[in-house]
Order: C-alpha cells, then structure tokens, then sequence
C-alpha cells in the first residue's frame, strides 16, 4: 500500500526527476516516467489513504486514461457506470455514454481516498519513489534561474530536506507553490470553478446512471445556481455522492452555495436518502481550475501538470481524466528532454508538451468557456433543455461535446462536425 512510502531522514537526496504531488497527475507522471526506467521521486505532503474533494466519477475519456496505465478496473472496487441521467428544463433523460472506436463505452465510480492510493501504488509497483508527509516549500535555483531541485520539510519535525533533480513536475493542485514561485499565476481572465460535495446514505448507490441536474429549483435554473449544476453518483458501497458544482465563480451571484445543494436534494423523495440527516461526512469544497489557466506549462525546468496547469474541463469540470493525460504527457516530454545530446534539444523536447497541451485540449476548452458564458443564461440553458431532451440524438451530440468524446475525422457525421468546430476554435 501507499502509505508504506519510503521517509529517508537523510538531508540531501536526488533522482532524473522530482513530481511534486501524488494525486492523478502526479502519479500518472511518475508510472511513465517510471516505466520508461527514469529515476522518479514522488513528493506527497500527506499520508494516504487521505480524503479529496471530488465527484469521483470518471468518463470514458478518464477510463482510457487509467487503462493507459495498465490499471486493472475489473478489479474490486471500480464501479461501471452507464451513462448520464440529465435533468433540466422540466425534463429527465437517461443518456449511455456513446459507442466510439476510440473510448471506452463505459464511465466508473471510486473515492479519490481510494483511488488516489490506488495510483500511487501503481506508481511504486513501476519503480517509482513515493515520500509522503513531505511539504514542499520551495524550488531550487541555478545560477540562470533554472530549477534544479525543491526544498521540502519532512514529517511533523518539518526537518529540512532537499531534493535535487535536472527537472521537476508541479502536480501539487490548485495551490501551485512551485509555479508561483517563479512568477506564474493564475490566470483570472479564465474560469475558476468550485465543488461542494458530500457523501450520504441512500438507496441511489447502485444506481447505473450518473444523475446530473441544471434544474436546481422547483423554477428551473435561475441566476443565483448558474453557471453550475448538481450531481447524485451511487458509489456502489451504501452511498451516495451528491454536490454542487459552481462551474464559473466570476459569473456568481454570491448566492449561499449550500443553500442551493440542499434546497435542489430537498426536491427528492425522502426514501431516496439525499437529506442532511442521511449524510455520512461533512460538506467540503474544492476550487477547480479549468481552461489552462496557469502557464506556460513549462518554464526553467519546472513542468505544470494537473490542477496546477488548470487543465479542467470547463464544459462539465471533470478533472481526472485531464489531471492524468497531462501527467502522461509531461513524462513524455521529459523522458525526450533527459536523453537529449544538447541543451538546446532537451529545451526543444520540453517545450513541445505545453504545445502538446494546447493542441490536445486547448481547443476543446476554449469551447467550454463559451458554453460556460450561455450557461450563465437560465432562460437559454430552460429552453435549451426543454426542447434538447426531447432529441435522442441531439443530447448523444451534447454528451459527446461536454465529454470530448469523439472519434474525431474518422467518426460519424456528429463527430466529423464536432471535428471541423474544434477546428475552427482558437485554442486556449
């Protein structure tokens, strides 16, 4: 298990590359880094199992990427999900997740407290270092303002460490000490979201359908729930995950945010289980960076991966399935740049992942912006709804949008059309 990390009192260590954070990116990054023989160190300021606030529902597009990763989800404790159960505009339609060549037809269910440790370990089993209950403090700098290394704390003596490596991966979450340290912040012309969410005791845990909701209110959406949406996922295991996702806080009203969860769940039959006295753990809340708000995504040595690169998806705020492809791709990129016979290559082999980032999902995000502008819109997103959820194959073209899930030129017309938009998208 993870939390059987490795917690060396020396002061002085060092490894090709130091990932900073074990959550998704973090530890997708260090398994192919790890993979591919480098010597990876994984930084981690908790224990696991530990708790994150999430949803904890993966798309196709996040089953992919675990089976990418040779994670076995056939395994005890992965739950198959269906599809999406959509409410809005007076309306309840139960969508599968679409048949394409290039996803998987299926989306999953499992607590970040397990899945996080889950993927550490996978991590370790591939040959990777984790050390837990390190805070990394700050970065180390050559001559040139390159980073070379992290300072850390260790343990609750906070003992002074230090982690020498030619590059480092910032997987550390919406905080981003390490980027803002060299000056990149957040960007707040994009959009920051942010998650509510509880786990309750209800008869909806084997529920196949994941149910997302725009009709907060008995009155349909309104200004103060918008741009944002509710969610039930059945975990499977007696419980429920409901939340509230706040997908644009610029665009708030400043509207009580636990009002909103708990007047939308007080809509539901009692038996259903989403009521105060049926939850099981407090309410928390989590920001969600999304649009590649943070950036460049590499600079001096210093590669932005996850959260910390603001990879989340603003068309629906799904962030694990992003959180891992980047770490895969930062690997990638410092795998190439290790190897490289001059400075100038290893520079050129680092600076194709942000361009890598971009032409990957910078598109696709910039899109969501706009679909982010138009949510704000309770008459639009009422209408919208109303008329949509009469169209089978309208909200499959919805559902395969909002998921960035295509098989692009290669797929059917809907795909071929959602190709030639992205297309026609200026990237993010």
């Amino acid at each position: 298990m993870a939390h059987a990390a490795e917690h060396d009192s020396a002061r002085n260590h060092s490894a090709d590359v130091v990932v900073v954070g074990a959550g998704p990116a973090g530890s997708s990054a260090a398994w192919h880094l790890a993979r591919s023989g480098v010597d990876v160190a994984v930084l981690e300021k908790a224990e696991f199992p530990r708790e994150k606030v999430c949803g904890d529902g993966l798309t196709p597009r996040g089953v992919k990427a675990l089976l990418d990763m040779d994670v076995d989800t056939t395994a005890p404790g992965w739950v198959r999900r269906r599809g999406l159960r959509v409410h809005g505009g007076g309306r309840v339609a139960e969508v599968d997740w679409p048949r394409l060549d290039s996803w998987p037809d299926h989306g999953l269910v499992r607590t970040r407290k397990e899945m996080d440790a889950l993927l550490a370990d996978h991590a370790v089993a591939a040959g990777a270092r984790l050390v837990t209950s390190t805070t990394v403090t700050e970065p180390l700098l050559d001559d040139d303002g390159r980073v070379t290394g992290v300072r850390a704390e260790l343990g609750e003596d906070r003992e002074p460490v230090t982690w020498r490596a030619p590059l480092v991966i910032s997987a550390e979450g919406l905080s981003g000490r390490l980027a803002k340290s060299l000056g990149l912040l957040r960007r707040t012309d994009r959009p920051l979201g942010v998650a509510l969410r509880r786990y309750v005791r209800s008869r909806r845990t084997h529920d196949d359908y994941l149910d997302i909701a725009f009709d907060l209110t008995v009155q349909g959406p309104s200004r103060d729930s918008m741009p944002g949406y509710g969610w039930i996922f059945g975990m499977g295991d007696g419980t429920a995950n409901v939340g509230y996702g706040l997908l644009d806080t610029r665009r708030g009203t400043g509207a009580d945010r636990k009002m909103i969860l708990r007047r939308w769940l007080d809509l539901f039959p009692d038996e259903d289980g989403l009521r105060e006295s049926d939850a099981v753990t407090p309410l928390r809340g989590a920001g969600l960076p999304m649009a590649l708000s943070r950036g460049p995504a590499c600079t001096r040595g210093l590669l932005l991966a996850g959260d910390s690169a603001g990879t989340v998806n603003p068309c629906n705020g799904e962030g694990i399935s992003y959180a891992l492809e980047s770490g895969r791709m930062a690997a990638e990129a410092a795998i190439e740049a290790l190897v490289a016979p001059t400075a100038d290559a290893r520079e050129a082999a680092l600076q194709r992942y942000p361009e890598r980032l971009r032409d990957d999902v910078g598109r696709h995000h910039r899109l969501g912006m706009g679909f982010l502008a138009l949510l704000a819109r309770p008459g639009v997103v009422n209408l919208a709804m109303a008329r949509g959820l009469r169209r089978p194959r309208l909200v499959d073209g919805a559902l395969r949008l909002m998921g960035n899930l295509t098989d692009g030129r290669d797929g059917d017309a809907v795909d071929r059309a959602l190709a030639v938009l992205l297309r026609l998208t200026p990237a993010a």
